[in-house]
């Protein structure tokens, strides 16, 4: 790409504000526009959750001079359509053309069938829904919540933070049952009970109203406000007869340089999927750490600079009932699971490993084993297991 092409950025979270970013990093001197469909200056999310939640901050917009940058941001121009041939992007404020384009969409929040336009039903995602959450927690309004994933256990820890009374009513057996298995997820049902929180699982909802939640066992939950949390899928309808490859999830089909499949079209961030050859298979990473790190690539590219296949060591956190929770890696495909330190405490994790290499961990309050756990799982390291069983024995120190 020239220093003077021009490139469009679709979307002004953490992944299409930082490839702006790594663009002028990495010397791109031409046009670069990043489109945003909210009104409000680009902002982080995982604060949403949490200080801003619960009043303790007033934003978490990114530090960043877009005029110093050089950058044009055009807030409040969603995306409508992408046409290929003339490479222009379709938006509510009319086509932008490009001549290189980032898709940096992100993901919108699944909802529950029927309840569109209920009132008293919400999600968490962006500061609009954030500043209607807000009052209601400042209110100590009964909370009912609609899965126990992560967004509905930081929700559950902001709400009881706040004083309300608040249920999670989750379909499967326990917490976290699609992100991870149930030897790791059956102790964090404790969590719940701790707080004051009461959790139902097993049960799926079969309809919501105002006022209440009612359940599939017939039993009514009241409530003022009622969050669902029960996942995100990428914000890509608006590709739809464009030609972009999309998965069965919805997510744009990237290789490994995070190419989309139309020329000069790129994806980042959550509405990406990549294909990992450390762990075999086609990975969509919903967290913060991809959309971060997913930019440099991009603008690498796009540049001509040295770039490295994009297949980094997934990583995420979440802050929940009092407890710092870590995880890096991906378990599937992992033969071998082993417990480090007694989950039922306050400070423990879980090691998977694969062919006795570390591949993912879970650490729960020991920050020192994700750390050295994450460089591990980038190496490849084979582990002694009851070295690392042994919650004294550094990680660093068990390696086999």
């Amino acid at each position: 790409m020239s220093e003077d092409q021009r490139v469009v950025i679709v979307g002004a979270g953490m992944a299409g504000v930082q490839t702006a970013v790594a663009l002028r990093e990495c010397g791109h001197q031409g046009p670069v526009t990043v489109l945003g469909a909210e009104p409000h200056p680009p902002y982080d999310r995982p604060p949403l959750s949490k200080a801003v939640l619960l009043g303790q901050a007033e934003g978490s917009a990114f530090d960043i001079d877009f005029d110093a940058l050089g950058v044009e941001l055009r807030l409040g121009v969603g995306a409508t359509g992408l046409r290929p041939g003339p490479r222009e992007v379709d938006t509510t404020a009319g086509p932008v053309p490009y001549d290189a384009l980032v898709l940096a969409c992100g993901a919108r929040p699944r909802t529950l069938p029927g309840t569109s336009g209920v009132p008293g039903v919400h999600v968490l995602r962006t500061l609009d829904d954030v500043a209607v959450l807000r009052p209601l927690l400042q209110a100590q309004r009964d909370i009912a919540i609609v899965g126990a994933g992560w967004i509905g256990a930081e929700f559950a820890t902001a709400a009881r933070a706040a004083g309300c009374a608040v249920t999670v009513v989750e379909a499967a057996d326990r917490p976290l049952a699609h992100a991870l298995p149930a030897e790791v997820t059956a102790p964090m049902a404790g969590w719940y009970a701790e707080s004051g929180t009461s959790l139902l699982t097993g049960v799926g909802v079969d309809r919501v109203e105002e006022g209440a939640l009612h359940l599939a066992n017939g039993r009514a939950i009241a409530a003022d406000a009622i969050l669902v949390g029960i996942g995100a899928r990428p914000a890509t309808d608006w590709l739809a007869g464009s030609g972009v490859e999309l998965g069965p999830e919805g997510a744009v089909r990237a290789d490994a340089s995070l190419r989309a499949s139309l020329p000069a079209v790129y994806a980042v961030g959550d509405c990406a999927s990549f294909p990992s050859a450390r762990y075999g298979e086609r990975l969509l990473v919903h967290h913060w750490d991809n959309a971060l790190q997913g930019p440099r690539t991009v603008a690498a590219h796009l540049t001509g600079a040295a770039a490295e296949p994009y297949d980094p060591v997934p990583y995420f956190w979440s802050e929940q009932f009092g407890r710092f929770v870590q995880y890096a890696g991906h378990h599937a495909g992992a033969d071998l699971l082993v417990h480090r330190g007694d989950p039922r405490g306050s400070a423990w994790s879980a090691l998977w490993l694969r062919g006795g290499a570390l591949v993912a961990l879970l650490a729960v309050g020991r920050p020192r084993d994700l750390a050295q756990g994450r460089k591990l799982v980038e190496a490849g390291a084979p582990l002694d297991p009851e070295r690392a069983a042994d919650p004294s024995v550094p990680l660093k120190r068990a390696l086999r």
